[in-house]
């Protein structure tokens, strides 16, 4: 297993214009871990950034294991489905021009006027044409749990075995499965074995009076971001079952709380680390 980081867990100090995409990398290797995950969200103009991230790539030795995007195929309109195809084959490209073999991608979610079974015609439609390009370019494509839709384990694995492409697997993150009142270290055992990736992530139930960011899950509860290990996901199951499973690819830290990422994101590799030692 290696693991990794998610430039999602600096997005905060991307949003305030103190980190682009190289320094992300720099800051990744000051942590030590043993590669990155990078996102399209991120490209502020991709041209101009291409070389300096190629650069900090070189410098610090920094592997890339995950190329993330963010599509969305639950939509009325077939040209905008269309176009979800067209993101996720970009990311293909992308993965492999940066080096990887993996691409984060999404169903999509609940929309008003669009039935469940339409929903998830045009999803499976949607990843059996891009689950097709990627198998053509060697790239494995990691359907995250994420939304109404395809949020619980039971949804992601549905897509799966309609898609029933092999390069297409689950990215089980393991924060997301409360939102939908799904335990975490059940739902991530039940998808260990077709995970192509894994995001580490940690949420804590907060008062509906909460002022950070914060998600609703379907429940009612609210849940917002914690460092890793000091929220309510039980990741020590999570990381058991992923490891028993034969899992070897990439662990990626997904840093969602409230605390700035530059302190946070260490103290959750930190944690990260001494349980891996552990089994």
């Amino acid at each position: 297993m290696k693991l990794g980081v998610s430039m999602w867990s600096y997005v905060a100090p991307w949003k305030r214009g103190e980190m682009d995409v190289a320094e992300f990398i720099r800051e990744a290797s000051r942590q030590r871990v043993d590669g990155v995950e990078l996102l399209d969200f991120f490209w502020k103009d991709r041209t101009a950034e291409t070389e300096s991230v190629r650069n900090a790539l070189e410098e610090t030795g920094l592997s890339v294991g995950v190329y993330s995007v963010s599509n969305d195929f639950v939509n009325s309109d077939p040209l905008a489905r269309t176009g979800g195809v067209d993101i996720i084959k970009r990311g293909v490209d992308s993965a492999l021009e940066f080096g990887a073999r993996t691409v984060r991608v999404f169903a999509g979610d609940v929309k008003s006027g669009i039935s469940f079974d339409e929903a998830m015609g045009w999803i499976i439609d949607g990843l059996s044409e891009s689950a097709a390009y990627a198998q053509q370019n060697g790239v494995d494509l990691a359907l995250e749990n994420h939304g109404a839709l395809a949020g619980r384990s039971d949804q992601v694995l549905t897509i799966l075995n309609a898609v029933a492409n092999p390069v297409l697997g689950a990215n089980p993150d393991t924060g997301n499965f409360v939102l939908v009142h799904e335990a975490s270290h059940l739902a991530v055992a039940a998808l260990a074995s077709r995970a192509k990736m894994v995001h580490f992530k940690d949420f804590k139930v907060v008062a509906d009076d909460f002022q950070g960011n914060a998600y609703e899950a379907i429940d009612g509860l609210k849940f917002a971001g914690t460092a890793i290990g000091e929220g309510d996901v039980d990741l020590p199951d999570c990381l058991k079952v992923i490891l028993e499973s034969g899992f070897g690819g990439w662990l990626n830290i997904e840093y969602e709380a409230n605390e700035d990422p530059l302190i946070g994101v260490a103290r959750s590799i930190s944690y990260t680390r001494t349980l891996l030692n552990q089994f």
